[in-house]
């Protein structure tokens, strides 16, 4: 009997840890007049400030601003979002969506589109003008129906994230002819880092992250395609905050969408703790800090380590960065449509920057985004044969999101010319900001 009662106890305590530990979350449409503030505090643990974020971006969410703070056992996050269009969020089913989400986030969840049940594959290696062609083209051959997939260049460098529908996991022979043929495409270039493919029917986790860590192991980062300009690179700074005990990183670049992702993910996958932050965005500018710490609770110890950090920044930015004309394909998918489509990108000169691939309801939606075989804008010309061969109703040139809301007004922070902003204003701010907002500045 005492066992019995003992056992209940526990199962209560394990329930009020649970209750404790359950991210509280708060969405409000009243105090901004522009943007939606979605707050959520919980308790703390690695990856936190990863896992609220990945929510906002994989609901396709914008973040013009941000207030990010822990106590060092509790922490905070504002985040002042819209639409993809700059609308507050006002859908009942979109903001009920997004308690369930952070209040039950977990930073090794899968992307939502992404099935469990489908076999995936994922490459890396030297970059090339129709190289994801000549991939889509062997697993078309091999009657693999590709369900999803994500393709990230920089840096000459090519990184993939395939999903077939097929489960080949117990197919041994298989596995084998699609590896083999898929290296000889990946290793035909000599490749002083190697090429690499793996296939698994097991979980790879959220796509986007695990994009991040293949072009980080890859080590991306460590050289500059001759292409880039120093000018329009993201300028990342990292100083010491001795007296505090922090390594305080600053980041200014072009505005767009799921960067904050893309730099918190990083840090994550870095081993670093984000423990304050701003975010503010400047019609199509954003400005970041963050206030971090190693794991262990030390501070970057070195120049090598501060030099890394950098290069791993302005890395993680420039891997989604819009490079190209951005094209749309949305028509019936069929077996080999995808392999056919990026044969007559190929075949017409032009070679693939980034792409997303997605298949729903038998309906094909991928975005490319698209240069010339020498990195330059493409073509009028080249562009009208690609269309008229593929289908003006199928494919179509989208425009990119426009700029966000005009510069803050008076008494915002503004990171601007100026340069980043002064160590210990963020946590002033913060103090002011976390909890009791009263207006949007």
């Amino acid at each position: 009997m005492r066992e019995m009662e003992w056992q209940a106890t526990l199962d209560e305590y394990q329930k009020l840890v649970i209750r404790m530990n359950t991210p509280r979350v708060v969405i409000d449409n009243e105090v901004c007049a522009d943007a939606t503030l979605v707050k959520v505090d919980s308790a703390r643990k690695h990856g936190v400030l990863l896992e609220a974020v990945q929510v906002l971006a994989d609901l396709d969410l914008s973040i013009h601003k941000a207030y990010i703070s822990s106590d060092g056992r509790w922490f905070m996050d504002v985040f002042h979002v819209t639409d993809s269009l700059g609308r507050k969020l006002v859908d009942e089913s979109l903001v009920s969506s997004i308690e369930h989400s952070l209040a039950t986030a977990d930073v090794e969840e899968k992307a939502p589109d992404v099935s469990s049940s489908l076999t995936a594959l994922e490459l890396t290696g030297t970059d090339r003008p129709g190289l994801f062609s000549e991939v889509c083209a062997v697993l078309s051959d091999l009657n693999c129906t590709i369900a999803d997939a994500r393709v990230w260049t920089h840096n000459g460098r090519a990184a993939s994230l395939i999903f077939l529908n097929e489960l080949v996991d117990d197919d041994e022979e298989k596995i084998a002819v699609i590896t083999a043929r898929l290296r000889n495409i990946l290793g035909r270039d000599y490749d002083p880092r190697g090429s690499k493919t793996s296939v698994s029917s097991a979980a790879v986790g959220h796509a986007d992250r695990r994009l991040h860590q293949l072009m980080f192991a890859d080590r991306d980062y460590e050289s500059v395609a001759a292409s880039s300009s120093s000018s329009s690179r993201p300028s990342i700074t990292v100083q010491n905050w001795i007296e505090r005990g922090y390594s305080v990183v600053g980041v200014q670049c072009k505005d767009r969408p799921k960067l904050l992702f893309d730099v918190v993910c990083t840090l994550t996958d870095m081993e670093y703790v984000v423990f304050h932050g701003t975010i503010d965005t400047d019609s199509d500018r954003a400005h970041l800090e963050f206030y971090i710490r190693h794991l262990d609770g030390s501070s970057i110890s070195s120049e090598a380590e501060r030099q890394r950090v950098i290069q791993c920044l302005q890395a993680a930015i420039e891997r989604r960065a819009s490079e190209g004309l951005r094209l749309e394909l949305r028509t019936v998918d069929r077996q080999g449509l995808l392999a056919d489509v990026t044969r007559t990108f190929r075949e017409n000169g032009l070679s693939i920057t980034r792409a997303e691939i997605r298949t729903k309801d038998q309906t094909a939606v991928n975005t490319f985004y698209v240069t010339d075989a020498a990195g330059n804008p493409v073509n009028s010309k080249t562009l009208d044969t690609v269309v008229d061969r593929i289908g003006e109703g199928s494919l179509k040139v989208v425009q990119d999101r426009p700029a966000r809301r005009s510069a803050p007004s008076a008494g915002e922070v503004d990171g601007g010319a100026a340069g980043f902003f002064y160590l210990g204003s963020l946590v002033k701010r913060n103090l002011y900001n976390l909890g009791l907002i009263r207006s949007c500045s």
